[in-house]
């Protein structure tokens, strides 16, 4: 275990000394090698002129199919495999994770570990801040080479990483230090809530989980992002006023728009509009910004724009929070049950006793692995909203089209229908084409 941290504070020292030395022409550098490192995987797809686009069918389905042509075969094999993969992955993370559970509560360790905390914490609420933190730390350590196969090597051999494994591991551990400041603070709150409100905990746990939720969403773009990318204004230019006078129209109150260092870690393309309470950043990576066109960038930036304007992020919220509901519900009847059949082997019988957390996170794993269909459907529903939203202000329907040939480096292109619902949080590729291209064919758009 001291090896596996003592390299992690390694990488941590090393990323953070690269961060503090990024510059315009480093970044340009990184940029260029998330280009070549995207075209070495082999991902390339067909080129085409403005007469091709001038000739496509006006028939929407049509022009779809057109698109999905100039995907090569090997680009989609290595597409689906890629992300089919993930279903995998994320069955091993769920199995690996109630492993961890039970390891951590068999043997009566939990309670050890609650028993040494009130011993240096001298208190129930810095014992369960204890208790929060140890468990990220185990946890992290127990599932650190899966972590590392998926993160990192899996990114490699895909040729989606442009990292070292060094730097790798010193942003996994800079994560993992706001995982354990974040559980300890939640874990104190949530127990500090059970003990105070017995058997109605879980109402009032759904009320404290989303506020720590809304929390998150509001600092992370000031507190937590920037200890991973640099941002830094976008250059004056024709990309820049588009984005600007785009987000003026519909009353978005910025006026900059951001780039950030992503071909540090990845050759993905992305973009974000961030902020909460009137406030907002629009910031989109250096690989979209240096590796597409500017009518792929106002597409794109105009489907971010429209997740702000039709205030997504209050709407998930506010159906997350009966998912969430569900959730503590759920727990509330299982956890209970499990406790008191597992008493002698666990050493835990009480609900709010902190010693029984990684039952309480192993069955809230479970939960969300049952509800993953509905919150990706959540989330896709509002994507298709943003993908029309951007399409009417950005009027850019070829545009749209060849940045989500792009995506398909990473997300598979044409799913199943139960396939698609069950576990893309994002419409496919082929049915965004669509989209694209049945405005293009009602907008009489050449």
């Amino acid at each position: 275990m001291k090896k596996w941290l003592t390299a992690l504070a390694l990488g941590m020292a090393l990323t953070l000394a690269q961060a503090a030395d990024t510059d315009t022409a480093a970044a340009q550098a990184q940029a260029q090698k998330a280009d070549a490192t995207a075209q070495a995987s082999g991902f390339k797809i067909r080129p085409v002129d403005d007469a091709w686009r001038a000739a496509l069918p006006r028939n929407a389905e049509a022009a779809t199919q057109a698109y999905m042509d100039r995907l090569p075969a090997e680009v989609v094999a290595k597409s689906d495999a890629y992300y089919t993969g993930g279903y995998w992955l994320q069955l091993w993370d769920l199995l690996l994770g109630l492993a961890v559970a039970v390891l951590m509560m068999s043997g009566g360790r939990a309670a050890r570990v609650r028993d040494w905390a009130m011993r240096v914490g001298k208190g129930p609420v810095r014992r369960d801040m204890l208790v929060g933190a140890v468990y990220v730390a185990a946890s992290t350590v127990l599932t650190l080479p899966l972590a590392v196969y998926e993160g990192w090597w899996r990114e490699q051999a895909y040729g989606m990483s442009t990292q070292t494994l060094q730097a790798w591991l010193g942003e996994a551990v800079l994560i993992q230090g706001f995982n354990m400041l974040l559980m300890a603070l939640v874990v104190a709150g949530l127990y500090a809530l059970m003990r105070r409100t017995g058997a109605r905990w879980w109402i009032w746990g759904t009320a404290g989980g989303m506020a720590v939720l809304i929390v998150i969403v509001a600092i992370s773009p000031v507190l937590i992002e920037p200890a991973f990318n640099t941002y830094k204004p976008v250059e004056d230019g024709p990309v820049k006023s588009a984005v600007l006078q785009m987000a003026h129209a519909n009353g978005v109150p910025v006026d900059n728009v951001y780039v950030f260092d992503a071909s540090r870690q990845t050759t993905r393309v992305s973009a974000n509009v961030a902020g909460l309470f009137g406030s907002a950043a629009v910031r989109l990576n250096d690989n979209l910004l240096r590796r597409t066109s500017e009518p792929e960038i106002r597409a794109v930036m105009g489907h971010e724009l429209g997740h702000y304007v039709m205030n997504h992020v209050a709407k998930t919220m506010a159906m997350l929070t009966l998912v969430l509901f569900v959730g503590f519900a759920t727990v509330q009847w299982l956890l209970g049950r499990l406790l008191a059949r597992f008493a002698s082997a666990t050493g835990v019988s009480r609900v709010d006793d902190v010693a029984g957390l990684p039952m309480l996170m192993a069955v809230f794993s479970v939960f969300f692995a049952l509800a993953t269909p509905i919150n990706n459907s959540i989330m896709r529903v509002q994507e298709a909203e943003a993908d029309q939203f951007g399409l009417n202000l950005s009027r850019e329907p070829h545009g749209f089209a060849e940045a989500q040939l792009r995506i398909v480096e990473y997300r598979k292109a044409d799913p199943g229908a139960v396939e698609e619902f069950i576990f893309f949080h994002h419409p496919s590729t082929r049915h965004r084409v669509y989209d694209a291209m049945r405005w293009r064919e009602a907008m009489g758009t050449p």
